[in-house]
């Protein structure tokens, strides 16, 4: 292994100016190419950033997404920058364009290491350290932890954590064993926001009620099985929260510091029981609920009607739910089995009457789902968006990604088409369904037409409460007309 000590540090993302649409990476459940830019705030890099430059090591975040950046911008700054190490976060549909761009940066930058991490890496890693030039893959959700050892390991000496794959000076593949995800999170330092360029990613978001708004995150992983969310079943094996109060103190301070007025919470769901109980009454003893927003990711069925008022009156805005399938079966596949769709639809209901926002991201073309079933997920969707219950609504096609247990099945039976994963984004199927790829495609603009509906136009205008609620109306608007025209099946993180 090289020894090569490290003084500067380049966590970026390369350019993708050749791809007709804005990527959505970091933590989004699904990538897809947005006709629109939203850039969703990194959140784990942003958190390795910090670290590196809280343990004296000189970081720059280059984010050539947010920055719009070209290719030879890419390199007149990183020519300028001169970094000793380059870290890349990749995804499946994309992970193609970061071997390109390692080869590239290897031949132009010959003692440069590059290190890679995320989703697809952690599933496949040893694909990529074959694929590619790169000296390093971290796997896991911890990679912001796990960067900081490799550059403490290379440069004191300091014993590799597990989950560490790399090269020994005879180029085998060498790792420290399966990733460990012990680190307690309030551990953590507050995300060095201004290090991390976050007023870019404020600016440009399709999430935020109110401006200035910016992304935290609670909790890793999740309790629930959710088969289709990367986060939690690729990157994390187990769950774990912050406590409550270092939450808070960072929303407060985010609030005093930069006049944050909207939180989108990241957790891939957010904590619930006492948790949940503790963070809303301390919310209202600093009065922080009349300063700011908060939206998060709830799973469907956890909460009682008292929970959700209690939320909306500790500043609570909106509430995401992933809606997986109105059928029942579905469920029972993507290892949903503790919920039924009537508990989720009640589960919906009560949030809104309680007096949140409701956003909802709509899952179909599983290969196992037949056209009536789909029929079904489009009619609980119809009835909740006529009858006021949903306030935004999302849908996309599925894709399986490497490393669920819903890719290993459709493997299993031979249900999977391609795994030429630049075409996992979300622009074709990847798995043999069992009605036509097109009529798939026709149904998602008949669940985008709802949105045209008199019946949804009338209970949107009546779910207005402010003025923020009027132009958040008017830009979702503006992108669902985006999104019809434009062909493009939008998603949400």
């Amino acid at each position: 292994m090289k020894k090569k000590e490290i003084k500067k540090v380049c966590i970026t993302y390369p350019p993708f100016e050749y791809n007709n649409g804005y990527p959505l990476l970091s933590l989004n459940r699904q990538f897809q190419w947005l006709k629109n830019p939203s850039y969703s705030y990194p959140m784990i890099p942003s958190y390795a950033a910090t670290l590196l430059k809280n343990n004296s090591i000189n970081v720059i975040f280059l984010d050539t997404i947010v920055r719009n950046m070209n290719t030879i911008e890419w390199f007149d700054s990183l020519d300028e920058i001169m970094p000793d190490l380059i870290f890349f976060e990749g995804r499946t549909p994309i992970i193609n364009y970061i071997w390109d761009a390692v080869e590239t940066l290897k031949e132009r930058y010959k003692n440069v290491y590059v290190v890679l991490a995320g989703d697809h890496v952690t599933a496949l890693p040893e694909e990529s350290m074959k694929k590619s030039k790169a000296d390093f893959v971290l796997t896991g959700g911890d990679y912001d932890f796990l960067l900081l050892n490799l550059v403490n390991h290379i440069n004191n000496g300091e014993k590799l954590s597990k989950g560490i794959y790399y090269r020994t000076s005879n180029d085998n593949i060498r790792n420290t064993g399966k990733f460990e995800l012990e680190e307690s999170l309030d551990r953590l330092p507050f995300i060095d926001r201004n290090l991390t360029n976050w007023k870019l990613y404020s600016k440009k978001n399709d999430y935020y009620k109110r401006n200035p708004g910016t992304f935290i995150m609670s909790a890793r992983g999740a309790i629930h099985n959710n088969y289709n969310s990367n986060s939690s079943n690729i990157l994390f094996n187990n769950m774990r929260v912050r406590n409550p109060i270092n939450v808070i103190d960072e929303i407060e301070f985010l609030n005093k510091r930069y006049g944050i007025k909207e939180i989108l919470d990241t957790s891939v769901y957010f904590p619930v029981g006492e948790w949940l109980s503790l963070f809303c009454e301390t919310m209202r003893e600093r009065k922080l609920h009349k300063k700011l927003y908060i939206d998060c990711y709830i799973y469907l069925g956890l909460l009682e009607y008292h929970h959700y008022l209690m939320m909306r009156k500790s500043g609570f805005k909106t509430v995401l739910f992933n809606f997986h399938s109105g059928n029942i079966k579905s469920l029972e596949k993507l290892g949903i089995e503790d919920n039924s769709i009537d508990n989720m639809i009640e589960s919906i209901k009560l949030a809104k009457r309680a007096g949140l926002f409701t956003d909802m991201m709509v899952k179909i073309g599983y290969p196992w789902e037949t056209e009536e079933d789909i029929i079904n997920t489009f009619n609980i969707v119809r009835d909740l968006m006529f009858n006021g219950y949903i306030n935004s609504m999302n849908v996309s096609i599925f894709i399986p990604y490497p490393g669920t247990k819903i890719f290993d099945y459709c493997n299993e039976n031979n249900l999977i088409n391609t795994k030429k994963w630049f075409e996992y984004d979300m622009r074709r199927t990847v798995m043999k369904l069992g009605i036509d790829d097109e009529k798939v495609f026709k149904y998602i603009e008949y669940f985008y037409n709802l949105s045209f509906t008199p019946k949804y136009i009338i209970q949107k205008i009546k779910s207005i409460r402010d003025i923020y609620d009027i132009k958040y109306h008017i830009k979702s608007f503006k992108n669902i007309i985006s999104s019809y025209f434009g062909n493009e099946k939008h998603t949400c993180i």
